[in-house]
């Protein structure tokens, strides 16, 4: 219980926000001029390995080996810098939220926001990982926005108030930790019955979960698995660590990553070589 009582008309204080004071604000559109970086690939993706940037780094690595000419370039955006505001990221995605893809191999170049769009986009455009029959394709599109409604409660929700909040309130840790655990309790009966998300094939659905919930259950989220009891939703347990052995995952995971070890971040990806010679500690360790 709070003393605080709303206004009539609410005002911004730039002090609030926690954790992300510094990069909050209530209006959009960019703070300052930045041009951005340009490769030679059709594919030119602006991200960071947050579990949205994931989906679509792990979808590029698997379109790569299946075969697909998806050669891509990654481009670092250090959201805690305020990267996401310059001009041309904004001219990408006016939400300025990482990832943003631009397609200059369309014509004209297609500029591509919202990470389940991504993933939809680049699917229909080569071909793989949904389902051309409509059963199949329907439900593997159920579970992508399924993923694209539910992941804020957790991320915006629940990470923020277990992680990230300047202060614990019981109320809002106990109101969101109840709808993950129920969002985990719909995956777990769901994957009781199958092998992947969406039935038997793996396909955008799970790319788009994974990063997220998969990561929830290893370990990797928020410090929580204990406290949500992780382990208990045993199916999804074993489907997020029947996915983790992936290789195109493990790529996907370091591609725009920048902190953890530095063996596992490959800040900027240009070419399959890269995760060979240029990851962060095989860079610090020319300097």
């Amino acid at each position: 219980m709070t003393d605080y009582t709303p206004p009539r008309v609410w005002t911004w204080d730039k002090e609030s926000g926690g954790a992300f004071a510094n990069i909050n604000r209530p209006i959009a559109g960019p703070t300052h001029d930045k041009t951005l970086p340009v490769g030679e690939h059709p594919l030119q993706l602006y991200s960071l390995a947050t579990p949205n940037g994931q989906k679509v780094t792990i979808l590029l690595e698997e379109l790569l080996e299946a075969g697909k000419d998806a050669e891509y370039d990654a481009w670092l955006i250090q959201i805690s810098e305020g990267d996401q505001f310059g001009s041309g990221f904004v001219d990408v995605n006016p939400n300025s939220k990482i990832p943003a893809l631009l397609d200059r191999g369309a014509s004209p170049p297609q500029r591509v926001f919202e990470s389940g769009s991504i993933l939809l986009y680049l699917a229909e455009k080569f071909g793989a990982f949904l389902p051309t029959e409509p059963a199949k394709r329907t439900e593997t599109l159920n579970w992508l926005f399924w993923q694209m409604g539910a992941a804020p409660l957790l991320g915006g929700g629940f990470g923020h108030f277990y992680a990230y909040a300047p202060e614990k309130f019981e109320y809002a840790i106990n109101r969101y930790t109840m709808e993950v655990k129920r969002q985990l309790d719909v995956l777990d009966r769901q994957l009781a019955t199958h092998e992947f998300v969406a039935g038997d094939e793996y396909t955008i659905a799970d790319m788009a979960i994974w990063p997220w919930y998969g990561g929830l259950v290893l370990g990797r989220a928020y410090g929580a698995a204990e406290f949500l009891d992780a382990g208990s939703y045993k199916n999804v347990v074993r489907w997020a660590a029947q996915i983790d052995e992936r290789p195109a995952v493990k790529r996907g995971r370091m591609v725009n990553k920048a902190n953890g070890p530095l063996e596992e971040q490959l800040r900027e990806r240009h070419s399959a070589e890269d995760f060979l010679t240029k990851t962060q500690d095989k860079l610090e360790g020319a300097e």
